[in-house]
């Protein structure tokens, strides 16, 4: 299942690294909540495409945007994560359900190594806007070829300065 620009996202509240929790409903950004699902621990690619967003986390920010990262890794892992991959700023969430990344129109995958857990989410990126309605989405089946955050940024831009409607919705 996807989700249409436009129609509201499905409900989504998860436990932070460092104590609290992520409540989307809750989550009223001036532009946009910025939802990355990321793979988890295992994933090098998510390492570094996770350090860029956090090093461009006052640039969204700026921009009235409110940023997460999420994955279905568990508390260790996802502590693990936000530790080894030095990420400062980015609150990340975990314990996203295999169920609930489905309900996200996200792909599924089943573990091929020692290293990777059992089932996982394939990489997101959703902006959400304050109404709590998709305005975009990037969905991938597999870690390579996600959207550049220095992109995502120029969008931004542009979309609040012309006021610049979802699309895709149809």
């Amino acid at each position: 299942m996807s989700i249409k620009p436009r129609t509201p996202v499905p409900a989504l509240t998860l436990p932070i690294v460092g104590g609290g929790q992520f409540a989307l409903a809750q989550s009223v950004p001036e532009t946009f909540t910025l939802l990355v699902v990321y793979r988890g621990l295992h994933c090098p690619i998510c390492k570094t495409y996770l350090r860029d967003l956090d090093r461009k986390l006052g640039e969204f920010e700026a921009l009235g945007v409110k940023s997460i990262a999420v994955s279905t890794d568990t508390q260790e892992r996802a502590e693990q994560s936000k530790t080894e991959w030095g990420i400062e700023h980015l609150p990340m969430a975990y314990a996203f359900g295999i169920e609930e990344a489905r309900r996200w129109g996200l792909f599924i995958s089943a573990g091929i190594k020692d290293s990777e857990p059992a089932h996982f989410a394939e990489p997101g990126l959703f902006l959400i806007k304050p109404d709590h309605t998709l305005y975009a989405a990037s969905i991938q089946t597999m870690p390579f070829a996600r959207p550049l955050f220095s992109d995502i940024l120029t969008a931004v831009k542009f979309v609040s300065e012309n006021n610049y409607t979802a699309r895709g919705e149809a």
